[in-house]
């Protein structure tokens, strides 16, 4: 017997979703795993998410508001915790005001790290940094019609993040100092997307959810794999994140997985850095 799917497409219309941070690395993932539906891909410059949504986002039915809009100056919300909180809070609360279905997106973050073993949903969140905790109030912020969605390290082909960053100094450098105590999961957005375009195609039950990529590393391996892979001849000198020195406390062990029924399984995250290059050179 075949199910009857819960794509709008079947009501004689292209489903319509609203991306928030559309120039963002994640916003940019979504925008092609979505390319046939009907995307309103909205940049900082056409909303930004402190205020309320302009006019061309409340022309017409949304079926679904994809939000990535966020502040994710880590070091920068311990000097302006309230420019973080007027994002991630505020900014979140304004796309829940759509009154459309939501995905949103946190972080691993909300945890302080001092569990030894993977944090699954269940797990009670203890944010050590004013970023973290204006994520997790923006999880409360999201409603009860929202998909949160937690995952951690995320690395893209385009905008600013850890590989593009590692691809820049290795090719500038002999040597690069990386931090080697912090363990979690890197994740490709590319696969992320796939992933949220599986929940909302399926209707997966609302809530919080993990996704993030198989296997764990600490920010030094991860290093050295997006050299071996690009190869590039630049040596890891492993240190730690006190030798570091940043204002904001990180997460020692961040590493997190699904307890839940359904949740997607990323591939591993060696397999996204794969991934991601493959993507540059084509």
């Amino acid at each position: 017997m075949e199910l009857e799917h819960p794509d709008p497409v079947r009501t004689g219309r292209r489903r319509r979703v609203l991306i928030t941070g559309a120039g963002g690395q994640l916003g940019r993932a979504l925008e092609r795993a979505f390319a046939d539906d009907d995307v309103l891909a909205l940049t900082h410059a056409d909303w930004d998410v402190t205020g309320p949504s302009p006019r061309s986002a409340s022309q017409g039915e949304i079926d679904v508001v994809l939000h990535t809009a966020a502040w994710t100056d880590v070091d920068g919300a311990e000097d302006d915790p309230q420019g973080a909180a007027a994002v991630n809070i505020g900014g979140t609360a304004h796309a829940a005001a759509l009154k459309a279905p939501l995905v949103t997106f946190s972080t691993d973050y909300v945890f302080d790290g001092r569990k030894r073993s993977p944090y699954v949903e269940s797990d009670g969140p203890n944010p050590a940094s004013a970023y973290g905790r204006t994520k997790l109030h923006g999880e409360a912020a999201a409603g009860p019609n929202a998909w949160v969605i937690r995952t951690s390290w995320l690395f893209g082909s385009t905008g600013h993040n850890f590989f593009r960053t590692m691809l820049r100094l290795g090719a500038e450098r002999d040597e690069v100092a990386v931090v080697d105590d912090q363990r979690g999961c890197p994740t490709f957005v590319g696969n992320l997307a796939t992933a949220v375009r599986g929940f909302v195609d399926a209707d997966m039950p609302k809530g919080l959810w993990h996704v993030a990529a198989e296997g764990d590393c600490t920010w030094a391996d991860f290093a050295e794999a997006i050299f071996a892979e690009a190869a590039i001849s630049c040596r890891v000198r492993r240190i730690t994140t006190a030798e570091l020195g940043r204002p904001a406390p990180r997460p020692a062990y961040s590493v997190l997985r699904s307890e839940r029924v359904g949740a997607p399984v990323l591939p591993h995250w060696r397999d996204g850095l794969r991934a991601c290059l493959a993507e540059m050179d084509g």
